[in-house]
């Protein structure tokens, strides 16, 4: 397959507001919760989309963090076009792993069936951030689901989970870091970083928790006993389901999710069935920065 990288729009119009509220009339958009998701319609992925459909999809994914589309027969070329849209295309860290490569080097295959002994993204996480530069978002599609449902993917609220501490905690993490260490997912040679607890969303400018439970191996700055069970705290809180939503998979549906303020977990309750789809991922621009 030849792929064609479609740049992204060298026009960019504001998205309508209303009082300060971005008002959708290019694409539909539908929350799935009170704090996380919306779904996108009024678009056809397998077409390129103009300026103010981009624009709109840009504010959505902002506002709402992971945004679902349904009904979308997409190809690797339509992926990847929606993924240029936002940034550059990024590579998967642990190839030799869980995910297998393609015939095009930037789409990863997340296939599982009766022979698969585990499954990517069991725990709550963000993408690799493990890496000095995380990346920006992640885009999965699902072209083959379970028959009887099973296979949902959760998303957590970042922004919900910092701003329902306590007044004195936020003080307390302020300046805090965390080493993010990848071998602890994919093993010797992939990244090691460190950032902050806390971080600030470079669009939005929202603070965010940035722990997790894949690559988060301590938090730096504090004794280890104190500074693990600060984190094994902070771990459970970032996962409570008052801010997160779980989507459920149907055929040719797509999640596209914002790495920088958003967890995620895959829940394999559907062996020996097969969920099967291809995952692109964008390219951060700047490390973390401290809110």
């Amino acid at each position: 397959m030849t792929t064609t990288f479609q740049p992204r729009p060298q026009s960019r119009p504001e998205p309508a507001r209303i009082d300060g509220v971005v008002t959708y009339d290019a694409i539909t958009v539908t929350p799935e919760s009170p704090h996380i998701g919306a779904e996108i319609g009024g678009v056809d992925l397998t077409q390129p989309l103009s300026d103010r459909q981009v624009e709109q999809l840009r504010a959505a994914f902002t506002q709402y963090q992971v945004i679902f589309f349904r009904d979308q027969h997409i190809s690797f070329d339509d992926q990847i076009r929606l993924a240029n849209y936002f940034g550059t295309l990024g590579e998967h860290a642990g190839k030799a792993t869980i995910s297998k490569p393609t015939e095009n080097p930037a789409v990863r295959k997340f296939h599982y069936d009766e022979n698969s002994q585990l499954i990517s993204g069991e725990n709550f996480h963000s993408d690799q951030s493990c890496a000095p530069i995380p990346p920006l978002g992640t885009i999965l599609y699902n072209h083959t689901v379970p028959p009887n449902g099973g296979g949902d993917t959760q998303f957590s609220n970042m922004y919900a989970a910092y701003d329902a501490l306590s007044p004195r905690m936020k003080v307390y993490l302020e300046g805090l870091t965390a080493t993010h260490d990848g071998t602890r997912v994919f093993g010797p040679g992939t990244p090691v970083a460190v950032h902050p607890v806390v971080i600030r969303h470079p669009e939005s400018g929202r603070k965010a928790l940035y722990v997790n439970t894949d690559f988060t191996a301590h938090i730096n700055d504090l004794p280890r006993l104190e500074a693990d069970r600060l984190l094994a705290f902070l771990i459970d809180h970032c996962v409570n389901p008052q801010w997160t939503v779980r989507f459920r998979w149907h055929a040719h549906s797509i999640a596209f999710w914002d790495n920088r303020c958003v967890q995620h977990q895959a829940i394999w309750d559907y062996w020996p069935n097969v969920r099967s789809g291809f995952r692109v991922q964008i390219e951060g621009t700047a490390a973390p920065v401290a809110g």
